[in-house]
């Protein structure tokens, strides 16, 4: 159940809940899919299936990236106690769901776990629809470094200007536009 459904059968507000998750002080197990907050078991344990590493970069000069992506993701999840059974690497845009391996990887139903370093590297916008798709099918995306995109607001209206950037100037430099956009508005309001 969610973190409200579950705050409203114990009588307690949900603002307070929510405050007693961040805190770390909620009294049952609790987990972040996207920005939801599901209350029950939480398994850390590798369930059966495959564990997938999934590495993308939007360009082939950006190659190199794929490489550290790995092995950063790699570490993390030995460090984590989980086997790494397969790697699955790919160049391609995020602004698109034109990604081969992606959406192989999708399909694959014996891929139960599957890794990535950044939310952006998996799907940019709409990243939490996946999520929630995959906690109810029995699978699970593990996001190792949430706090480079964790503000919701903000990853948001990156993925919306970039994908706009896309369409006015192509896709190769969308994400410099976007990022100095974001910048710019960022620097107005503060």
């Amino acid at each position: 159940m969610n973190l409200k459904e579950w705050a409203e059968s114990q009588g307690i507000a949900s603002v307070t809940a929510r405050r007693w998750f961040n805190a770390g002080k909620l009294p049952v197990p609790a987990r972040k899919v996207g920005g939801l907050i599901i209350v029950g078991d939480v398994d850390r344990t590798p369930s059966p299936g495959e564990t997938v590493v999934y590495a993308r970069v939007s360009s082939a000069d950006q190659k190199p990236g794929l490489d550290r992506q790995v092995a950063q993701v790699t570490t993390w999840a030995t460090g984590e106690g989980l086997p790494v059974d397969r790697v699955v690497t790919e160049v391609g845009s995020g602004l698109n769901g034109h990604r081969r391996k992606f959406l192989a990887l999708l399909r694959h139903l014996r891929a139960v776990t599957i890794i990535v370093e950044r939310r952006d590297r998996f799907a940019g916008v709409g990243a939490e629809y996946v999520e929630a798709a995959f906690a109810v099918s029995g699978r699970r995306l593990l996001v190792i470094d949430p706090a480079k995109v964790d503000d919701g607001c903000v990853r948001d209206i990156t993925g919306i200007v970039t994908s706009v950037c896309a369409r006015l100037y192509g896709r190769r430099t969308a994400g410099n536009r976007a990022r100095r956009a974001v910048e710019a508005a960022a620097g107005a309001a503060g």
